[in-house]
Order: C-alpha cells, then sequence, then structure tokens
C-alpha cells in the first residue's frame, strides 16, 4: 500500500550537470543543481572531465537539497535517477550513489528516462502554471534531442518525430562556436538575436518526411555564409552579429514549428508543450505563444529552472513510476542510448 506525503529524492548526473531535488508528493522543496565551468575552455562538454566533476559534487549537493528540504535522510521514502540517456561516465556516478543510497537506506529506487523528465516537469505543482491535459504534444528540444513526443499519460509517450542528424540545441551551440562565441552559444544567440533582425539573412531549411528533422545542412549553410562574407570583410561578423543571429534564430525556429504545427493538424491536438534545455530560449517561448492564439492552442511553457537539466523533473517523473511499482534493483545500470 502506498502511503500519503510521498518524498522522493531526485538524481540527475546526466550531462554536466550535479542535481538533486526533494520532492513531496508533486511539490518540490528544493531543487539545486551544480554546474562545470571547466568545459568552456574546451568549447563543449568533455566526458571524462564532467564524470570526475559528478564524483566530487554530487554529496554535497544532495546533502544542500535535503537541508533545503527541511527533513532528514531517513524522510526519504524513495530514490529517482537518471539512467540515460546522457554520457555513459556521468549517468554512472548518479547510478552508482542511487544504488549505494538506496541499500543503506533500505529503500526502493526507480529508474527515470531523462527526456520523459524534461516531458513531465510540467506535472510539478506550481500555482502560476496549468497541467496539460492528455493527450498532448511536447516538443522537447535540447543539446542532444529534438523530438515530437505524443503523451498520452504520465508512462504511455511516443516519439512521433525526431532529428536525423544534429539537434537544434547541438544547431544553436556549434553555429555560435562558428561566430566566435563562447560555450555554451546558445544563450547568447538568444541574447544577441533580440537586438537584431530576424529577416536579414537566410538559412536553408531541410525538405523531409512527416515530421522529421535535421539541422546539419543548416550548420553547413552558416559555415559557408561566413567563409563567403568574411572573405570580403573581415569584419563582418562583427559587424552584423545581431542580424546573424536573428535571422539564425528564426530558421531554427520555423524548422521546429514548421513540423510541430503539421503534428498538431495530423493528430488533431490542441494541447502543446515545450520541454528540455532550448525551451528556455526566448523566441521559442515567444513563438508558441504566437502559435497558441493562432492555432487555438492550448499551450504550457516549463519554468526556466525546469527548461535546463535539473533534479526536480527527474524527481516527480520518479513519483509516477514510483506510485505504478515500477521498481529498479541493483542489477540496474546506465544506458548512454536509453530510448522514450
Amino acid at each position: 500500500m502506498v502511503k500519503n506525503n510521498i518524498i522522493i529524492l531526485g538524481i540527475e548526473s546526466s550531462c554536466d550537470d550535479t542535481s538533486a531535488s526533494i520532492l513531496k508528493n508533486e511539490a518540490i522543496l528544493s531543487n539545486v543543481v551544480a554546474g562545470q565551468n571547466i568545459h568552456e575552455q574546451y568549447g563543449g562538454v568533455v566526458p571524462e572531465l564532467a564524470s570526475r566533476a559528478h564524483q566530487q559534487n554530487i554529496l554535497p549537493v544532495i546533502d544542500v537539497a535535503i537541508k533545503k528540504a527541511g527533513i532528514q535522510l531517513e524522510d526519504i521514502d524513495a530514490i529517482a535517477f537518471t539512467n540515460g540517456p546522457g554520457l555513459l561516465g556521468s549517468l554512472l556516478v548518479g547510478t552508482s550513489f542511487a544504488k549505494a543510497l538506496s541499500l543503506g537506506l533500505q529503500i526502493p529506487m526507480v529508474t527515470v528516462n531523462h527526456m520523459h523528465g524534461h516531458v513531465l516537469a510540467h506535472f510539478i505543482d506550481d500555482n502560476e502554471k496549468s497541467k496539460p491535459n492528455f493527450p498532448f504534444l511536447c516538443l522537447t528540444v535540447s543539446g542532444g534531442h529534438t523530438q515530437i513526443v505524443l503523451v498520452r499519460d504520465y508512462l504511455d509517450m511516443e516519439v512521433v518525430g525526431t532529428t536525423r542528424d544534429d539537434a537544434a540545441g547541438e544547431a544553436f551551440d556549434k553555429t555560435a562556436k562558428l561566430l566566435g562565441l563562447p560555450y555554451p552559444g546558445g544563450p547568447l544567440i538568444d541574447k544577441y538575436a533580440q537586438l537584431g533582425n530576424p529577416n536579414a539573412f537566410q538559412f536553408t531549411k531541410p525538405n523531409l518526411p512527416d515530421f522529421e528533422y535535421s539541422f546539419s545542412g543548416l550548420k553547413t549553410n552558416v559555415l559557408q555564409f561566413l567563409q563567403k562574407n568574411t572573405s570580403k570583410n573581415k569584419d563582418f561578423i562583427k559587424d552584423n552579429l545581431n542580424d546573424i543571429c536573428a535571422s539564425l534564430q528564426k530558421t531554427i525556429i520555423d524548422i521546429l514549428f514548421d513540423k510541430l504545427i503539421l503534428a498538431a493538424q495530423h493528430y488533431n491536438i490542441q494541447e502543446i508543450a515545450i520541454a528540455g534545455g532550448v525551451s528556455a530560449n526566448s523566441g521559442l517561448r515567444k513563438r508558441l505563444e504566437e502559435e497558441g492564439i493562432k492555432n487555438q492552442w492550448k499551450t504550457h511553457i516549463p519554468k526556466f529552472e525546469y527548461c535546463t537539466d535539473n533534479a526536480a523533473m527527474i524527481a516527480i517523473a520518479g513519483r509516477y513510476q514510483y506510485l505504478a511499482g515500477n521498481f529498479a534493483d541493483q542489477r540496474t545500470t546506465a544506458n548512454a542510448r536509453l530510448k522514450i
């Protein structure tokens, strides 16, 4: 029999953020995230360095989360942790810690798909945000994934559209690198885009069937565009940075919404949500609101703190696994290529 007032410890370590969260029922009591600045000098996440930093961060992050929540370690009823997808070394740190703590406290644990967590972040208790009604479509966009997910229930999801190559977040970061912007470049493109003309330059869009995405061609197009114009004017990027960023951001968002609109029409669904790190992008959020009005959608946008990698989303997803009795055992391991 499941007791009332379930307290779950969520652990997230799929990439370069170590996070712990305490969830009581559907309310977040604490959500602590430790980032890793060491990757900035390399222009991207270095897996070995990420896993080492997780080893250093995981114990203090969990300790702070418990103290902020005002509970004792013994109050925790279950542990939810990300077992994939992500960087294998990073995932193993969280997985190993969760298994050891589960043994030590003699409490159950549940595994959570990282992308499942992004989708279910919408169900965290928040008086300022409405929760989606089933079924709904969720556009999940991050550095590693771009997917349109048909969500029928908390534990019933189907990926109906995905990218053939690069993810949208990767397209932001890699084109930002071409512009000479530091890592992570996606937020900087968003910042400069707000000062530029989104129609100043035209970039390529893929022509793919159904709800498939591709961003590798755009990346190549941007490279060729910059090479051509900087050969004529070495200050071209500096002189046009805001307009380039605005045009690039508009192109990526257009690509995302062309397919999302088609999917909404195909499945006759009016409940539309976004999730993942790129859902923090101001242009994407604004476009969803505009399309919502235009298409009479009921739209759902997560809070900023639940967009990027965090353990609150792992805890809420873990709650539904717990209620369903989907417990993991000590044979559980990380799966870097885990699918929804």
